[in-house]
């Protein structure tokens, strides 16, 4: 809402505040109808942000070229740390760039939906009691959460 002054160096508060765009993903917010022409981006640590846009191709437009360089900036996960406990580890997520061109991007991309997809299906074989309120429960619904967000 402040009127941007491209001379004017950036302050605390305004880094502290920007947004990390890698590994996030910008779409248009569906799910929402109080205004029009929103988007909505989800962030590597799972927040959720909702911009709106002035016209339908302006939102289009923010869409793709946050997309463009979430991209750029979101070069392949980190391993999970290992460890002699079975306890769940949301993978590092480095915001450096990729190295990978986009073709070899777009398959790495496919290849983590698929193998995720195939770790929620087997994730979901093996339920826990639901009223149970025990550490594994607990595990297993973080698991669970991480699984279907990502």
């Amino acid at each position: 809402q402040d009127e941007y002054k491209p001379d004017k160096d950036l302050s605390e508060v305004d880094l502290k505040n920007a947004i990390r765009v890698h590994h996030a993903l910008a779409t248009k917010a569906s799910d929402y109808s109080k205004k029009s022409n929103v988007l909505k981006l989800k962030t590597a640590d799972w927040r959720v942000f909702l911009f709106q846009a002035p016209s339908k191709e302006e939102m289009l437009s923010w869409i793709l070229r946050i997309n463009l360089v979430a991209a750029i900036f979101s070069a392949p996960a980190f391993p999970a740390a290992i460890c002699s406990m079975k306890k769940f580890c949301r993978p590092l997520l480095p915001s450096s760039m990729t190295k990978l061109c986009q073709e070899e991007q777009l398959r790495s991309h496919e290849n983590k939906m698929k193998q995720i997809a195939d770790e929620l299906a087997e994730h979901k074989l093996y339920p826990v009691e639901k009223n149970l309120k025990s550490k594994e429960a607990e595990e297993y619904r973080l698991k669970e959460h991480y699984l279907i967000f990502e």
